[in-house]
């Protein structure tokens, strides 16, 4: 494979006219053709941008696509990303990896076997943000990591989203929907799990849509939407995650890392920049540390143009399959602890990903 890597989108729903947008600006990648189950989507977005629209199955036996990019409703990226790979196609799949840790392991298991990439959102540790805190990290400037906070407190989809119901539906929910981020951005810093415990709930059976054009239905609730979980990371750092849906307001910060000699206060792990700020003793006050690498704005995609700068060079990309896995093990099994009472021992692992060369620059790799 040369580059740019040639891009099939399979999925023309909300996100995709931003991956879209994006790729138009990575040097690493080029938009091939996109696909939907539902013809409409990909014909809109296909006269909007000027992009080659195909049938799912014409795409992914196309020899003018390099990629498959999933963009499918979370429920459904095992059945496509299984297409692609079944197609002799690498594929990066949005979050979550797949609906259940056995599919994920499935698909895993399929790309080793056909010696194939497969990747997944999401990328936003691969911005300023969480790259920034890495390094810091990295360097000592808090010491010896103690402890992680981490926290996703929201009332919930239906209240802004325009089609909310499938946020609570398998698949979905506060820790497959946004606790992925979370998990992501954690596992970058402190490494893998070795084991949970938590608990969940459903608060609510039903939900009222309160945005337009569904304002009035009711939702059926199908996942737990308030999960509560304790992560004992390898390194010897202990974290907390909370994610729900179920709280009108909140004042706690996203992530709260706390070392030996320091405390770092990190931004919304769904995006890409700051603040990444400091705090060490005898001071009272915070301090904003320099953002020292590019990405700092709206990004998607960049993972996608790393592993395909990977394929070229033979190396590993960042947003692997190993860590997708790990992170899809670590969120179910706070609801296998929540139901059976006890810790449950992982049984994937992954390494850290290496750091993005510092710097401002296009697409993954700074000009030669």
């Amino acid at each position: 494979m040369k580059l740019p890597a040639r891009i099939g989108l399979i999925g023309c729903g909300n996100i995709s006219g931003r991956y879209i947008e994006n790729i138009a600006k990575i040097p690493e990648l080029e938009l091939a053709a996109c696909a939907d189950l539902v013809p409409a989507a990909a014909e809109r977005q296909g006269e909007k941008y000027g992009v080659t629209v195909l049938a799912q199955d014409e795409l992914l036996a196309s020899p003018d696509v390099d990629i498959v990019l999933s963009l499918a409703s979370p429920i459904a990226h095992f059945e496509v990303c299984k297409a692609a790979l079944d197609a002799g196609k690498s594929v990066y799949t949005e979050k979550p990896l797949a609906a259940t840790f056995a599919q994920g392991k499935e698909l895993v298991e399929l790309a080793e076997a056909k010696n194939l990439r497969l990747g997944a959102a999401p990328d936003t540790f691969l911005g300023a943000g969480y790259q920034s805190a890495r390094a810091y990290l990295d360097e000592g400037i808090i010491g010896e990591p103690v402890a992680v906070n981490a926290f996703l407190v929201w009332r919930g989809h239906e209240y802004w989203h325009a089609n909310p119901t499938f946020y609570y539906k398998p698949g979905a929910g506060p820790m497959l929907d946004m606790g992925v981020y979370y998990l992501t951005a954690l596992v970058h810093l402190l490494g893998p799990v070795r084991r949970v415990t938590g608990s969940a709930r459903v608060t609510w059976n039903e939900r009222t849509v309160h945005s337009e054009p569904l304002k009035g239905q009711i939702i059926e609730v199908e996942v737990p939407t308030y999960l509560a979980g304790i992560l004992d990371f390898e390194c010897g750092a202990i974290g907390t995650l909370i994610t729900t849906f179920d709280a009108q307001a909140s004042g706690l910060p996203d992530i709260e890392l706390y070392g030996a000699t320091g405390t770092l206060n990190l931004p919304d792990p769904n995006t890409f920049g700051g603040p990444v700020q400091l705090r060490r003793t005898p001071s009272d006050d915070w301090q904003d540390l320099p953002l020292r690498f590019g990405h700092s704005g709206r990004s998607r995609g960049i993972g996608t143009a790393d592993m395909a700068v990977s394929m070229t060079e033979e190396a590993a990309h960042r947003a692997s399959a190993e860590m997708a896995l790990h992170v899809l093990e670590i969120m179910e099994a706070v609801q296998v602890a929540s139901d059976t009472g006890r810790h449950v021992e992982l049984t994937t692992r992954c390494g850290r990903p290496q750091l993005l060369p510092e710097g401002e620059y296009a697409g993954v790799r700074p000009p030669a």
